[in-house]
């Protein structure tokens, strides 16, 4: 068997590849919706790139946003708090949807577009939906492919 050579990763370097890989499914995501659905245009691949990460400079704002009110609401006994935390989750994930759309106007106007209904909103959600879906199926196969314990290669 070939000599193998054993990489150790640093959180630092776990973020940054995590991230890395992050903006670049949120650009291929975004591009391949410039491409294929007239509800998103965008002016060249410079801006998307400039696009995908705001995205994901927002989108980890609002679930760490997200996660600090529901740990908040988790400490709290009794069904009203269970009721507070799903209101107030939905209500996050709703109402950055339209902060983060607002966002992309004020830093790139006209060359980043969302049309169709309410304003644009329902295409730039289902964009986001798609994003947060091709991560996760990247994560789901990041973590098929690591080593068992005993050195042999994990089985989905």
């Amino acid at each position: 068997m070939a000599n193998q050579e054993t990489y150790q990763l640093n959180n630092p370097q776990r973020l940054f590849l995590r991230y890395t890989i992050a903006v670049l499914v949120a650009l291929t995501v975004l591009n391949l919706f410039e491409e294929y659905w007239d509800r998103v245009e965008i002016g060249s691949f410079t801006i998307s790139l400039a696009t995908a990460f705001l995205l994901q400079l927002l989108l980890v704002m609002v679930i760490g946003l997200e996660h600090r009110v529901a740990s908040y609401f988790k400490g709290k006994p009794g069904v009203a708090s269970r009721i507070c935390r799903a209101l107030s989750t939905w209500l996050i994930l709703l109402v950055s949807k339209f902060v983060m759309l607002g966002a992309i106007d004020l830093a790139f106007g006209e060359r980043v577009k969302f049309s169709g209904p309410f304003h644009g909103i329902v295409a730039f959600i289902v964009v986001v939906i798609t994003m947060i879906l091709a991560e996760e199926g990247m994560r789901k196969i990041y973590f098929a492919l690591a080593d068992k314990v005993d050195g042999s290669a994990a089985v989905a």
